[in-house]
């Protein structure tokens, strides 16, 4: 039985990334996509936990790992999961979607409000 992540130590995470970390990359060799995209997700999910969520609040705006073109202005925290939407370069908001939410792990450098 799968332990959760919010159960799991930071040294308990990291060993949990490692193992992911491996089958994904076997995933990754042997071209099952959709099994290599499920390890990929569990590991940023596992990152999440290795961050305080206390260090982000509503207000601020952060890059998005993967996503150079957008940025991520949060709204509300609920756990490991910033809840906001994209802006674009120009700071309009890039889909009509009242809010997404993001884990943590998945927000790259703070940006000072311009």
């Amino acid at each position: 039985m799968e332990r959760r992540f919010s159960d799991m130590s930071q040294e308990e995470l990291r060993q949990e990334i490692a193992d992911l970390t491996e089958k994904a990359q076997k995933a990754e060799q042997f071209g099952m996509v959709n099994e290599f995209a499920v390890h990929e997700r569990k590991i940023i999910m596992a990152k999440s936990y290795m961050i305080n969520p206390g260090d982000f609040g509503p207000g601020e705006l952060y890059e998005i790992e993967g996503d150079p073109e957008n940025t991520f202005y949060i709204q509300y925290m609920n756990g490991v999961f910033a809840w906001g939407y994209r802006r674009n370069q120009a700071g309009v908001k890039v889909t009509e979607e009242s809010e997404e939410a993001l884990p943590i792990s998945m927000l790259g450098q703070k940006i000072e409000n311009k």
